[in-house]
């Protein structure tokens, strides 16, 4: 072979390495549900990408045979050339030109372009790759025994499938790359982490819940129900600790006369301040409730929960022509945040970056822990770089803070 021909020949196989360094970087990362959708679709292209990452295995043995073949064949080639033209001295020449040449045009320029067009690339490779997967059944079905041994040899130790924080770095992922927006990630990601919460963090408590009393007058409980705007109320007999049954407007509107609260009155759904949202959900579906009295430890009430408030942890805060409308985390023209003491903890820690477990489910809870004592008007405390005042309070509770975020120490340096 000339000297021309071996040239172009070089030529072809440092194309060949960057074919297979832009298949391997295509195929890992591609876009596999929307390939998926794709193929569903009826793209016979998308089915064959969905297939061949299926054989995942098969297809890198395939890549890197190939791409071994092509690099040690255009080494030994570019070798002879430069012997030809510069003798000894161009074994050191092809050496150095090749390293250069193989890391920009075969491996370098082309994955970088692949990761670009991954979906589009792997349906062009997808037709060739196959074929390619043919031909090398032997080499790679070698290689295959060989990964077994290895296994065998070398067990993983690893778990399989994806943790949920792994699941929610890819969604933080989309969300950054602009795949979804922000309403999609916050309902991803609280459908992922819907399980985690539990009835304690999302109830109303006693302190907040409206009952009526047993021996309550029917004047007496159509005024509850008018001044609450509630449609279901908890009925208690001597104090909230002992609930006896549920009284639903629509019975008690419904009644006929002579009616007594006991006839209309429908049992109590009792579950505990552990129960997970998930199944105390899936338990009001089955018992066709939509509220359920929470108990603490002691058997006492610790509150109740509706299924509205399963189904906000989900959608976020859902209000009616008699909700008051409540702004728990307000932020004000001074920079500083006016914050409900009713607020989940945990929202509040993510808004605010703070750090740490606490005991506590709420802001309240959260402040008195850091006080120590029953707060009044005008306390205040630090923690890390928030200073934490009580603006309001009711009674032995803290209903509203005001919360002030001091800068880094290394932002004000610079």
């Amino acid at each position: 072979m000339g000297s021309g021909g071996s040239i172009i020949f070089l030529v072809i196989l440092v194309a060949l390495s960057a074919f297979f360094s832009a298949t391997e970087t295509a195929f890992l990362s591609f876009n596999k549900a929307r390939m998926k959708s794709l193929a569903k679709q009826g793209s016979k292209k998308a089915q064959l990408v969905v297939d061949l990452e299926e054989r995942y295995d098969k297809l890198l043995s395939t890549i890197l045979i190939g791409n071994n073949i092509v690099n040690i064949l255009a080494s030994s080639m570019a070798t002879m050339i430069f012997v030809a033209f510069l003798g000894n001295a161009g074994v050191t020449v092809s050496t150095v030109v090749m390293t250069v040449v193989v890391l920009i045009f075969g491996e370098i320029s082309p994955k970088t372009l692949a990761k670009d067009h991954a979906d589009g690339l792997a349906m062009v490779i997808a037709p060739i790759i196959n074929l390619l997967m043919g031909l090398f059944t032997p080499f790679t079905w070698l290689f295959s025994q060989w990964k077994k041994l290895l296994t065998v040899i070398f067990p993983s130790k690893e778990e399989a499938g994806m943790t949920e924080e792994e699941l929610l770095t890819i969604v933080a992922e989309a969300e950054e790359e602009g795949g979804i927006d922000e309403q999609e990630s916050d309902l991803i990601r609280s459908a992922i982490e819907f399980n985690d919460r539990t009835a304690e963090e999302i109830l109303t408590h006693r302190v907040d819940v409206v009952a009526v009393d047993a021996t309550s007058t029917m004047d007496e409980i159509e005024a509850v129900f008018l001044e609450s705007g509630f449609s279901r109320l908890p009925v208690y007999e001597d104090n909230v600790d002992n609930i006896v049954g549920i009284v639903n407007a629509k019975d008690f509107h419904a009644r006929k006369a002579g009616t007594t609260l006991k006839d209309i009155m429908r049992p109590a759904l009792f579950v505990t301040t552990t129960s997970k949202t998930a199944a105390l959900l899936e338990t009001l579906q089955k018992s066709k409730s939509h509220l359920a009295i929470v108990t603490d430890e002691y058997g006492g009430t610790a509150g109740i929960v509706t299924m509205e408030d399963i189904i906000e942890e989900l959608v976020g805060e859902i209000y009616d022509e008699h909700d008051e409308v409540i702004e728990e985390f307000k932020k004000l023209p001074d920079g500083s945040y006016q914050i409900e003491c009713s607020a989940d903890l945990a929202k509040m820690q993510e808004l605010l970056n703070i750090p740490g477990e606490f005991d506590s489910a709420t802001v309240s809870g959260w402040v008195i822990g850091q006080l120590e004592r029953i707060p009044v008007v005008g306390d205040s405390f630090t923690f890390d770089n928030l200073t934490v005042s009580v603006t309001k309070v009711d009674s032995k509770r803290v209903l509203e803070i005001n919360v002030v975020v001091a800068e880094p120490e290394e932002a004000k340096e610079e």
